[in-house]
């Protein structure tokens, strides 16, 4: 069973505190992750000042959003407390909240204590891998922060997420469960949402690959689709490569998600991801 095979118009623009991100055409975000156990970059550059630098670079090379992180998602790993969480994230927040005050920055977080004090140090996105599942204040604590909010689809928890997951349909089920919570978030009042089908989390490569290959079904929401590709396990398995090793991948399923309808690409390498998305603009107005 498949959405009906067409792209839709989506919302192409979302407020935040004074701030207008323009969707009209697809951005990048950077990823910065203050953890010492991620997938990628296993807590390399996660000190304050490389964070700092890295952030700079990413905004010199095109980022539109930076997504700040302190809690690794990545499969197998233990949820953290999120007073952890918060001493990680909240210095780099408001040092670059100072520092590059009308770049967008979001924060990567299941906790809804951790959002209100993000937002407070200057965030002007949520996004929630769990979409609000694995805190039941969530959604609320967004809808009085009225923030934009990107929802995420995942099969389980990082715990449990890569064991055996079961799908009658990848596709349908994943469009199905994101309807729900935007449902759910427009009850409450929450508009400004951003839809994130969750590659790598709770699906096998297979999954992936036939997720990415019908993205475009996702547009039936009306929702602009955030793409989180970079470095994952859908690449590095089916070339046998390492993370490090895995920007090449990467590049050649970015052409493919904006193909596919993706508004952002949530990236660990802007200047390649800006790039693919210049070619791929090139490409539509050859049209």
């Amino acid at each position: 069973m498949r959405f009906k095979n067409t792209f839709l118009p989506v919302q192409n623009s979302l407020q935040s505190h004074g701030l207008l991100l323009d969707l009209s055409r697809p951005i990048v975000m950077g990823i910065l992750n203050a953890t010492p156990d991620s997938f990628y970059n296993q807590g390399r550059g996660s000190a304050l000042s490389d964070l700092l630098y890295s952030a700079e670079k990413m905004i010199a090379d095109g980022a539109t959003i930076l997504d700040i992180g302190g809690a690794s998602t990545k499969p197998g790993v233990a949820r953290i407390n999120p007073s952890v969480e918060a001493n990680r994230v909240l210095p780099l927040i408001k040092e670059l909240h100072d520092a590059f005050p009308k770049v967008w920055l979001s924060i990567d977080t299941y906790h809804s204590q951790v959002a209100i004090e993000a937002v407070n140090a200057g965030v002007s996105i949520i996004n929630d891998v769990s979409s609000g599942r694995f805190d039941s204040s969530m959604l609320e604590v967004v809808a009085q922060l009225k923030v934009p909010y990107i929802a995420m689809h995942m099969q389980g928890t990082p715990e449990t997420m890569q064991i055996n997951p079961q799908y009658e349909d990848v596709v349908y089920d994943v469009g199905a469960a994101l309807k729900e919570t935007v449902n759910r978030c427009h009850q409450l009042g929450i508009l400004d949402i951003i839809i994130d089908p969750g590659f790598g989390f709770g699906k096998t490569v297979e999954q992936n690959f036939k997720l990415l290959q019908n993205m475009h079904s996702l547009r039936i929401l009306g929702k602009p689709i955030l793409a989180g590709i970079s470095r994952k396990s859908m690449i590095c398995k089916t070339l046998s490569l390492t993370p490090d090793e895995a920007l090449n991948g990467t590049t050649a399923l970015h052409m493919i998600a904006l193909q596919q309808g993706a508004s952002i690409l949530r990236v660990h390498d802007v200047r390649e991801a800006m790039q693919a998305i210049k070619l791929f603009e090139t490409l539509q107005m050859a049209d």
